[in-house]
């Protein structure tokens, strides 16, 4: 059979002191070890529905024959819409104990088979009568459901009207009662009264079991957005940063491109033909100038032989040309 994880701090001894008497029929390891899993299925129930069905099969595989188990069962299913499964459970539950405080829901999920007449017929019946005022009043909200599924919605309004909806005392079902009331009357077109009545059920609810709040921002057309929510946050990454507004220049300080303007205008006219160029550049053509200089000047240098030959040449050509004097025939 296959466990499901189960946190330490989940000792089973979180169960009602009744359920822990069921499973003193079991042995010590055993119930133990059905009571964590119940304690699961009480902790998953309103948030992860489907978590607490697999907590529920788990418990109702060891331990089949307890009363208590097999309603755990029954709700897990009841609340992930395993109408018929959940039926059978709290039959059997009902059987075990001989006990009517199932059968609003058990005529509920009638309701959820799609057999409104059968629940209808369980609101009439003598088991109705054994219930307590709470059962009564889950009673009451199953039939006017039964009434509207079968098209009758005026009937669902008068089946409402009772002394517990007229009672200003709050009890744990008086936000529901009023939340159903509210309801009925808005399928009927009598818009006024149900924001009313939605206002009322939102005042007894406590605990926040209803959606009041919602329906009566609805009826006012106000529309609420979810601050956490991813895709609204994926939206808004998707959209164009705004703009930083920046200040306009005052009218007594120019603005910088006209300052540019303004210099380029006093510069003189030759200017513009003669491109300044950055010092950095002119430090490094001084460099190559010099070594320059200094390679010219050392072609420059001449042998001294070759000087001197150079220099008696020219001298004989000199004399070469000079007319010759006289008295030189002797």
């Amino acid at each position: 059979m296959k466990r499901l994880p189960i946190p330490d701090d989940v000792t089973g001894e979180e169960i009602d002191k009744s359920v822990r008497q069921e499973l003193m029929s079991l042995p010590k390891t055993l119930a133990e070890d059905v009571a964590r899993n119940l304690v699961m299925v009480a902790k998953l129930l309103d948030d992860e529905p489907e978590q607490a069905y697999q907590y529920a099969r788990v418990a109702l595989r060891l331990a089949s024959r307890v009363a208590a188990v097999r309603e755990a069962a029954g709700f897990a299913s009841y609340a992930v819409g395993k109408y018929s499964e959940a039926l059978a459970e709290f039959r059997a539950a009902r059987r075990m104990t001989g006990n009517s405080d199932l059968w609003p829901v058990m005529a509920d999920c009638e309701r959820g088979m799609g057999r409104p007449e059968r629940a209808l017929a369980m609101a009439g019946e003598p088991e109705v009568q054994k219930l307590d005022r709470a059962g009564q009043v889950e009673m009451r909200m199953v039939a006017a459901g039964a009434r509207r599924d079968m098209g009758q919605a005026d009937a669902a309004v008068v089946t409402l009207q009772s002394p517990e909806l007229a009672s200003h005392s709050i009890q744990p079902w008086t936000a529901r009662l009023r939340y159903a009331y509210a309801d009925a009357l808005l399928a009927v077109g009598r818009e006024d009264e149900a924001r009313e009545w939605f206002a009322k059920a939102l005042e007894a609810d406590q605990g926040g079991t209803t959606d009041a709040s919602d329906r009566l921002a609805e009826l006012d057309g106000v529309e609420f957005v979810d601050a956490l929510d991813p895709e609204q946050e994926a939206d808004d990454a998707l959209k164009p940063v705004a703009e930083s507004t920046v200040e306009e220049p005052k009218a007594d300080v120019p603005a910088v491109e006209e300052v540019e303007e303004a210099e380029a205008d006093e510069e003189p006219e030759d200017a513009e033909d003669e491109p300044v160029e950055p010092e950095d550049a002119a430090d490094e053509d001084a460099e190559p100038e010099l070594v320059e200089d200094e390679v010219q000047d050392d072609d420059v240098v001449e042998d001294p032989a070759e000087d001197a030959a150079s220099t008696a040449e020219a001298k004989s050509e000199d004399r070469a040309g000079l007319p010759e004097k006289d008295g030189d025939d002797s």
